[in-house]
């Protein structure tokens, strides 16, 4: 087997892995899989397509691209390649890229208010389309780079949900390549040569904390190889009687006791001599 091929057989190994622990997709669903025209939207769609040929449920595909109305966005690529898969497809129109240049100050990230944007007119079309689900192709670097970007700017304990329920309820948005790493991502867009589409609207700016996060993660890498794996392993490991939230645990209602003093601490300060079990994304 291709290098190629033993990639794209890693990656569905890791999305099958993620769908069946969190139950992304059931029998019937109808899948709404938002296609960027980036790496990540493309790995997924395929990867999808791959999936529903082999899955044991049966669920139906829309890829939907939102046409944003940037300067010089190749409006024909994505409608042409969709066509030549036999992908049912929708493209939809919407000059977000005005709204968001009048917005946003000059120096600062449009990224906020175009995801916002973006989010609300996705939502709207999957109902319109009666989409049960809304796939989007955030993976594990992402995930890890958000709860890191949370925890030092934000100051809260948050990431990216691989499902995760919209405030109306009406959405549903499922991440399949929550498992699946960047890396692997990018290679196996290289060799399938997708028509990628670049983002001239957030791809232009180069001071984003994301970029510095992800630049800290790469440097700790080199000290600590599998880091990544042990803090995508941390965020479905939760202890909250050692956080600080009293609305995840009620520390009042604690009461004194005795007991084995060293054994207490060494569960107080969270000494282990052991590694822990990580998820498999290595």
């Amino acid at each position: 087997m291709s290098s190629a091929g033993k990639t794209k057989t890693r990656l569905l190994r890791r999305m099958g892995e993620a769908v069946e622990n969190f139950r992304m997709i059931e029998d019937g669903d109808r899948v709404m899989v938002c296609l960027s025209g980036g790496k990540d939207s493309h790995v997924l769609l395929d990867l999808l397509l791959d999936v529903q040929q082999r899955a044991p449920v049966r669920f139906d595909l829309l890829a939907v691209n939102l046409d944003q109305k940037q300067p010089n966005f190749p409006a024909e690529v994505l409608p042409k390649y969709l066509e030549e898969r036999g992908v049912p497809f929708r493209i939809v129109e919407r000059d977000t890229y005005s709204i968001v240049k009048r917005l946003v100050p000059e120096g600062k990230t449009y990224c906020s208010v175009c995801s916002r944007l973006r989010r609300g007119i996705l939502y709207n079309i999957a109902v319109e389309e009666g989409c049960s689900k809304i796939a989007l192709g955030h993976h594990s670097d992402d995930i890890i780079t958000t709860f890191l970007l949370n925890l030092f700017y934000v100051g809260k304990l948050k990431a990216m949900p691989p499902v995760l329920r919209s405030d109306d309820g009406r959405n549903t948005v499922i991440r399949p390549l929550a498992y699946c790493r960047e890396q692997d991502i990018a290679e196996f867009a290289a060799a399938a040569n997708f028509p990628i589409i670049p983002c001239d609207l957030c791809g232009s700016q180069s001071n984003l904390k994301r970029v510095r996060i992800k630049r800290l993660i790469n440097d700790l890498e080199k000290e600590i190889p599998h880091i990544n794996a042990s803090m995508l392993t941390a965020l479905g490991n939760a202890v909250p009687s050692h956080l600080m939230d009293p609305n995840l645990f009620d520390f009042r209602k604690l009461s004194a006791g005795t007991g084995d003093v060293e054994a207490e601490l060494d569960v107080a300060i969270g000494h282990t001599d052991t590694e822990p079990a990580l998820v498999a994304i290595a």
